[in-house]
Parts: structure tokens; C-alpha cells; sequence
């Protein structure tokens, strides 16, 4: 007897195809390789986190910010980086004050430990951007990208147009 007890080949190579088309699972197994990728890299790179990274870039190219700057920047929540920033100042690669302006609002910036810590990591980070040069073209990329973009918008559709559309039909 077969039945449940036994694994039909067949059957798990149309499911891996399925799976494979399906743009659900794909951008997250995605989203987790590339940060794989990337913690490899920055571990070459000095040690640092992908958090601290990509604060520590921002504010290179960008100058002080705020925390919602930083958060606008990185397209990521504000209370992720309220957490990591801390971390980041106690090992002395950023400094954060009151707004002059905003008493509610933080600045933060580079410090000199900062900086090294970026022009670490800098060259490793931008041999991944040129890698990845080397497989998409220039318009390709602002083709994915603007598909990236229309996913985007998709999946930040509250949950309730889909299944009000899905009655709809």
C-alpha cells in the first residue's frame, strides 16, 4: 500500500514548482538569503550588523537625521531602530541628541568610531552592489525595481480590500 506512507516524487516536484512561481514565498526566501548574504559580508567587514550598517551609511551619505528620518531611509519601523540605536551609541559609532528645534525629537550622527566602522564595511558593501551589476543591467534594475514597487503597494493594501474584492467577484 502507498497512500500517505509513501512520498510520490512526482507529486513533491509539482509542488516545488508551484511553490517556486509563487511571488508570496519566493520575495520572503528572498529577503532571507540577501540577509544572509549580507551578515556574511559585514562580518568580513568589521563585525557590524545589518541594522548598523545601514544607519551608519545613511548618516555618512545623508548627515545627521532623526530616528524617523533613519526609519523613512531604511523603509523600516521606527521601533526597530529606537532598540538598535542605543546599542550603537553604547559602542560609540553614533551620537544622539535632543533637536534644538524638537525637543521630542533625536538627532543622530556619526562619530568618528562610525566612521571607521562604515569605510570598514564600505568597500565589501559596494563589491556586493557591483556583483550584483555584473547580473542585472542598469535597465533591468529599474524594471525590477519598479515591479518591486507595484509589490510593494500590493502588500501594504489593508487586509480588508483583498476580502472585500474577493466577495466582490
Amino acid at each position: 500500500m502507498t497512500g500517505d506512507q509513501e512520498r510520490d516524487v512526482k507529486r513533491i516536484e509539482a509542488r516545488a514548482e508551484a511553490a517556486r512561481t509563487n511571488l508570496f514565498g519566493r520575495m520572503a526566501a528572498i529577503y532571507a538569503a540577501s540577509r544572509k548574504q549580507a551578515q556574511d559580508l559585514l562580518q568580513v567587514g568589521g563585525g557590524i550588523s545589518i541594522v548598523e550598517w545601514r544607519t551608519l551609511w545613511d548618516l555618512h551619505e545623508g548627515g545627521p537625521m532623526t530616528i524617523g528620518d533613519l526609519a523613512l531611509t531604511q523603509s523600516t519601523d521606527h521601533s526597530q531602530l529606537s532598540r538598535a540605536l542605543p546599542q550603537m551609541r553604547q559602542k560609540g559609532l553614533v551620537s544622539m541628541r535632543q533637536a534644538a528645534q524638537d525637543g521630542r525629537q533625536t538627532i543622530v550622527s556619526l562619530t568618528d568610531r562610525g566612521r571607521e566602522a562604515y569605510q570598514c564595511a564600505m568597500p565589501i558593501m559596494g563589491t556586493r552592489r557591483a556583483c550584483l551589476g555584473d547580473v542585472f543591467t542598469k535597465a533591468e534594475m529599474e524594471e525590477l525595481i519598479g515591479f518591486l514597487d507595484r509589490f510593494e503597494a500590493f502588500v501594504r493594501r489593508p487586509a480588508k480590500d483583498i476580502l472585500w474584492k474577493e466577495e466582490v467577484e
